[in-house]
């Protein structure tokens, strides 16, 4: 933990790379004679390249229930920028891992959208003592989710859209982070289903674009290599805890068809569909999203607390 000019930063030294997380919400809460003790979820950014400042405050409302940590993982957001070759899955797996051990805490749930969806079925095939639940959204199981993003973008991309996917994001090759904040507002009426529509204005949308803190290298890293190999399908009957699968019913990055896939490979899924939400179901639909979340935590609290 470490004091900057206004105020406190966290960051723990994980792995040989300081990480930055950020925590939301009390751990101990009074109720009635004794203080009880709230689950901790970590929460875990898509991208890569991005930060999990795309999750505040949208996820506010959950630290009434749950204390959260917000991750960002190396070469990312406000974590250390270490060699190119250490942004992979294994190593943020790992760097997860040693945060929960830095903090001293048991089990816990982990929330993940996107390539954080990636990380948390990564994480709990290989440590699935450790969950007590999991959260996945509009995410996918395997690499076959890079051949469908293409035939998705062809179908229902501008020749803009469709020719930066060529030059940029198919192939890892984004030269620096302006072009890569550049692709977030090209892109932004794909990711989101109600800024198609007009619900959402643009505006709004690019001010939490301009918020973020993008990271070329570690998308690049990740596009041109593991996408297009990655696969947890053989693995995911070995996640033990309940996971709560969210996806958008119009959702050209990771096919909804994803969501139905992941659920049933894991033994204790559930899949839910946000119908009027593309990717970006905090965007588009973020209180039904939150009310899911919600409704799932709560309900295995009770189970747990009755020792089901």
């Amino acid at each position: 933990m470490v004091f900057e000019e206004g105020g406190w930063e966290l960051f723990a030294e994980i792995n040989g790379a300081r990480i930055f997380f950020d925590v939301e919400g009390k751990q101990f809460v009074p109720e009635g004679p004794v203080m009880k003790e709230k689950p901790v979820c970590f929460v875990v950014h898509g991208g890569p390249g991005c930060d999990h400042g795309d999750y505040c405050p949208v996820l506010s409302p959950l630290s009434d229930y749950m204390q959260l940590v917000y991750i960002d993982y190396r070469g990312n957001g406000r974590s250390e920028r270490t060699k190119k070759e250490e942004y992979t899955l294994d190593q943020n797996v790992e760097d997860i891992e040693g945060l929960r051990k830095y903090l001293g805490l048991d089990k816990i749930y982990l929330l993940g959208q996107s390539y954080g969806g990636y990380v948390g079925q990564a994480y709990g095939i290989r440590y699935p003592e450790n969950l007590s639940g999991l959260v996945l959204i509009t995410t996918a199981c395997d690499h076959s989710v890079h051949e469908k993003g293409i035939a998705e973008l062809e179908k229902l991309g501008t020749e803009e859209q469709i020719q930066m996917g060529k030059d940029y994001l198919w192939h890892g090759t984004f030269p620096n982070n302006e072009e890569y904040d550049r692709y977030y507002k090209v892109f932004m009426d794909l990711y989101s289903y109600k800024v198609r529509t007009g619900e959402v204005s643009r505006e709004e949308v690019e001010e939490e674009i301009r918020r973020g803190i993008p990271s070329y290298d570690a998308v690049n890293q990740w596009f041109g290599g593991e996408q297009l190999t990655f696969d947890f399908r053989e693995e995911l009957h070995t996640i033990t805890c309940p996971t709560l699968v969210i996806g958008g019913r119009h959702d050209w990055v990771a096919p909804v068809s994803f969501t139905y896939e992941i659920a049933d490979l894991i033994p204790k899924g559930k899949a839910v569909v946000m119908e009027n939400s593309s990717h970006s179901v905090f965007t588009d639909e973020p209180e039904e999203t939150l009310k899911e979340i919600i409704s799932f935590i709560l309900d295995h609290e009770k189970q747990r607390e009755k020792g089901v």
